[in-house]
């Protein structure tokens, strides 16, 4: 391992890590993270449920109102990827189809109302451009997703952030307040402030709910070490130690400090117009009366096995075919049945194989259901991805509490064998960049699990400028 100076040890503190935590992290570098042991894509009745109907629905709407319910939306993610083409435009000055595609369509765009304030008398192409994505008009280029207007209404057009504040009062109210979380980047704090001072109120009168709205950032902690190529520690010109953001996953943190007995996540971008929200609520709903059910009979099962009255072959067929994970006769089925529980609403795979829902097995031989990206596969399981007819989780139902009432710790339940090592680059010099787990696969890998097909409507990504101006999103 390094030596690191006492300036170094400060550093590592200051950041609330400690030098083991700094140790374990160059050593995962140095030897990669295992890959996952695929077996088998997840499919319909073998790992995936069919769409439910509403009924589940029904009964969640018969039953929130005695649960205490947060949206959680992550929201830090910058727009710059968003805006890619057009940044390679203003670089080389060649117009690529996205660009074309924006120019042709510009009226068409949410934020064509405030971008004409700032374009000059017979704007040209780039003065349009420019206009989008720099500081000398809307600056969308530096702005975080949440805050670019998506979406046109006869009275005021809609920002991201604004959309999911509406979508929370369709599905994630409870006694007419809607309690909803967004973790923001630092820089954007202020940005995000300054929108709810200006929308809650007139929300909040037109809906006659109440908002509780709070913000969080991506923890300091959660951080990890950037290395040289040879897995030295990368440092600044200063001589500092660099540290970068460890990726979705490092959310988990902030999931866990949500006090709440149902929680919706929903990523900031995943958001559709008013008029097209129909199939997202309806499945929403049923996303969490599935969630309830399931939470209440894992409770029954629990009791029962206190109580010393219970079924345990019954029980072991309950876990097996409903929680996403298969047990062996050593099994302390208790133990499993006390974890976190989610309910994942995933779509079908319309585009190349991907990261979806897959049956893996973990170093201890346990079989479960995992969501698994391409880069944690091998290349000896590379072809079970094309077997894999499903997408990642489009929307996530927590129910984050045991028996008692009591919150699990959700750091007890990640998979810290899982990981993403990349390489990156800073002021020109190359390094490697470590991610923690994410979110929907290492970070939940040891919570009990169901995945759900919902429709393909439920999902709305916006992942370029011209997504905006999709049918979808019109």
């Amino acid at each position: 391992m390094p030596d690191f100076t006492p300036r170094d040890i400060q550093q590592i503190n200051e950041h609330g890590l400690t030098l083991d935590q700094i140790n374990q992290q160059i050593s995962n570098f140095k030897t990669g993270f295992p890959s996952a042991d695929i077996l088998s894509a997840a499919t319909i009745n073998n790992g995936v449920l069919p769409m439910l109907n509403e009924s589940y629905a029904e009964y969640y709407l018969s039953n929130c109102n005695n649960y205490k319910i947060v949206k959680f939306v992550p929201a830090s993610g910058a727009a710059t990827r968003m805006f890619k083409d057009l940044f390679e435009y203003l670089s080389n000055g060649t117009i690529n189809k996205t660009t074309q595609t924006v120019l042709d369509n510009l009226t068409d765009f949410a934020f064509y109302d405030d971008l004409k304030q700032h374009l000059p008398i017979n704007a040209t192409p780039r003065d349009i451009i420019e206009c989008i994505v720099t500081e000398r008009g809307l600056n969308y280029g530096n702005a975080p997703k949440g805050l670019i207007q998506f979406h046109k209404y006869a009275t005021f057009n809609r920002t991201a952030a604004a959309e999911h504040l509406i979508e929370g009062t369709q599905y994630a109210r409870t006694n007419n307040t809607v309690n909803i979380h967004f973790t923001v980047s630092p820089e954007h704090i202020s940005g995000f402030q300054e929108l709810f001072s200006r929308i809650v109120p007139t929300y909040e009168s037109e809906f006659g709910i109440k908002f509780n709205i709070s913000m969080s950032c991506q923890k300091k902690q959660t951080d990890t070490i950037a290395v040289n190529m040879d897995n030295t520690p990368f440092r600044n010109d200063d001589g500092t130690l660099l540290f970068r953001p460890a990726g979705h996953g490092a959310l988990i943190e902030n999931l866990d400090d949500i006090d709440a007995d149902i929680i919706f996540i929903k990523n900031i971008d995943n958001v559709c117009p008013e008029h097209a929200r129909g199939d997202t609520i309806i499945h929403k709903q049923a996303l969490a009366g599935l969630a309830i059910k399931t939470q209440k009979q894992i409770f029954d099962y629990i009791r029962a096995i206190d109580n010393g009255t219970a079924n345990m072959d019954e029980i072991r067929r309950y876990i097996n075919k409903n929680l996403g994970i298969q047990t062996t006769e050593n099994d302390n089925l208790r133990e499993i049945l006390n974890r976190p529980l989610r309910v994942c609403g995933i779509i079908k795979n319309t585009g190349e194989p991907g990261g979806g829902p897959f049956w893996t097995r973990d170093t201890n031989g346990r079989i479960s259901l995992q969501i698994v990206e391409p880069g944690q596969i091998s290349d000896d399981k590379k072809h079970i991805l094309h077997n894999g007819e499903f997408f990642s989780p489009t929307d996530i139902v927590c129910m984050p509490r045991d028996i008692n009432g009591n919150k699990f710790n959700l750091n007890d339940f990640v998979d810290l064998t899982t990981g993403f090592i990349a390489e990156k680059s800073k002021n020109g010099h190359p390094l490697r960049a470590m991610e923690r787990p994410g979110l929907w696969n290492g970070a939940m890998a040891k919570w009990n699990t169901i995945f759900v097909e919902t429709p393909l409507s439920t999902f709305t990504p916006v992942k370029v400028i011209t997504d905006l101006i999709k049918p979808s999103h019109i």
